[in-house]
């Protein structure tokens, strides 16, 4: 079974920094999508930051875009958020999730995202 732990969230100041980790173990499948989600009140979960295994192709948000850095570390399983220049709506709880696919593919909402982290708190306040 595929675990998820996220750690790293924090309180940290307009414009400063913070680095999300989500570790993972127990993968079945050797195609996956892993990454960062956040919840917006009214809709479903938004995707913040994904990136494949295979090829290391990514997809942000728009409203992170140059701001957020996803990346991964194949050694140890683990997938970081980098976080800069943080603003006080950037606050939420963050989410690691996995989604196994076949193909070719493209990001079409949470509803692929079958296994899920804890959620880690992240907090924007001066």
């Amino acid at each position: 079974q595929l675990q998820l732990v996220e750690t790293g969230g924090s309180l940290v100041q307009p414009g400063g920094s913070l680095r999300l980790s989500c570790a993972a173990s127990g993968f079945t499948s050797e195609y996956y999508v892993i990454g960062w989600f956040r919840p917006v009140p009214g809709k479903d979960r938004e995707g913040v930051a994904l990136i494949k295994n295979t090829d290391n192709t990514t997809y942000y948000a728009s409203s992170v875009k140059g701001r957020f850095t996803i990346s991964r570390d194949n050694v140890y399983n683990t997938v970081y958020l980098q976080m800069d220049n943080l603003k006080p709506e950037d606050t939420n709880v963050y989410y690691c999730a996995v989604q196994y696919y076949t193909g070719t593919w493209y990001y079409t909402g949470p509803q692929g995202f079958k296994f899920w982290g804890q959620g880690t708190q992240v907090t924007v306040s001066s």
